[in-house]
């Protein structure tokens, strides 16, 4: 018999909607986890799972980790398995400005990422603060690696090369917002980071939520993440966009 699942595990939200370190609470977490399977002619499987945990380890210090996992199968033939690692360490993140380190892991099976590290430091600036609403303006400088399973890329320059390491800036701007009696919650995670060094080397993207709260710690969110790379591997796309729905849960 040909059936069709749709599940939906939804224990918070995908990658925006992120956790606002200067928040006075010492402790916040988020733990999400969705899932979709199709059966029959064409067998499909998505699974994604994310944690988004922030505590204070000292007086002025907040710490921020990020960490997700995704991973997509179609007629059994494996199409993406993906981990990326977000961490940032925030002093003194009550102030209108404070500084940051951060240190990011990644892998994308799709664009042949075997593996890619980031460290840097920061500065951000909170342009509105307020327990409905919250406005950052960031940017940093990091050091990053990336080693590629091939060395055949769009970009002819940098064939033969399978690592491909830079300094980068990155500029943030991060937002969420509580509209029409908190019946409607919007939040935008949006950076662009071009390279110090060479003027063909950079990315950007933009991660858009809507939520709708069902019940004090229960929301429903569709959710857009846009991702663009100048450099991919020979006859990839230098785009990708996914439209996603599912529960927002928090502790908070």
């Amino acid at each position: 018999m040909k059936n069709i699942l749709f599940c939906f595990l939804f224990l918070p939200i995908f990658i925006s909607a992120q956790i606002n370190e200067s928040d006075t609470l010492k402790f916040k977490a988020k733990i999400s986890l969705t899932g979709f399977w199709q059966g029959g002619n064409v067998e499909t499987l998505i699974f994604r799972a994310k944690s988004d945990v922030s505590f204070k380890p000292a007086e002025k210090w907040v710490f921020k980790t990020i960490n997700s996992y995704v991973y997509q199968a179609f007629g059994k033939v494996k199409a993406d398995e993906d981990i990326l690692s977000l961490n940032f360490l925030y002093f003194n993140p009550n102030r209108k400005i404070y500084p940051l380190l951060l240190s990011f892991v990644s892998t994308n099976f799709r664009r042949e990422i075997d593996l890619r590290s980031l460290v840097g430091v920061g500065v951000t600036y909170q342009v509105l603060e307020n327990k409905e609403y919250w406005l950052k303006f960031s940017v940093s400088s990091e050091y990053e690696q990336t080693k590629f399973a091939s060395a055949k890329f769009n970009l002819t320059e940098y064939n033969g090369n399978q690592s491909i390491n830079t300094f980068r800036s990155t500029f943030w701007v991060n937002g969420k917002y509580n509209l029409f009696k908190k019946k409607v919650l919007i939040n935008h995670e949006i950076y662009f980071q071009p390279s110090l060094e060479q003027s063909n080397n950079f990315r950007w993207q933009a991660d858009l939520g809507l939520e709708l709260p069902v019940w004090k710690f229960l929301n429903f969110k569709i959710n857009y993440l846009h991702t663009f790379e100048s450099i991919v591997i020979e006859s990839q796309k230098q785009e990708d966009g996914m439209l996603s729905f599912g529960f927002t849960l928090k502790s908070f």
